[in-house]
């Protein structure tokens, strides 16, 4: 069939047929645009976070049949999350714009760089 389909199949060749063509809008720039690494961080904070809620919904609802050792299972699980969010915050991974510290900092030997002169 995609033998058959090649021969009998109409050619032609026009300016625009090799051109990509995505849902009605023409194409300008290239697809490949670089994005700074927070947005896949915060990607991969919100795939591990989801699943915590989700976690913790499923043992919710199954609270009952969980007894005890569900209740202390789900705190270990939410305690050690917790953990790592504690952890990634004193990293400064959570710190995607520009540190308050710094700025104030430069400001003001700035500010002290034009009095002197």
């Amino acid at each position: 069939m995609i033998a058959l389909s090649h021969f009998l199949g109409q050619r032609h060749k026009e300016r625009s047929t090799g051109d990509i063509f995505e849902s009605g809008v023409a194409i300008r720039d290239d697809a490949r645009i670089r994005f700074p690494v927070h947005f896949y961080i915060v990607a991969m904070f919100f795939v591990i976070f989801d699943l915590e809620a989700a976690f913790l919904i499923a043992w919710a609802i199954s609270l009952e049949q969980a007894g005890w050792t569900g209740y202390v299972g789900a705190l270990v699980f939410s305690l050690i999350l917790m953990a790592v969010l504690v952890y990634e915050w004193r990293i400064g991974a959570l710190n995607f714009g520009p540190d308050g510290k710094k700025i104030l900092k430069a400001y003001r030997l700035l500010k002290q760089k034009n009095n002197h002169t």
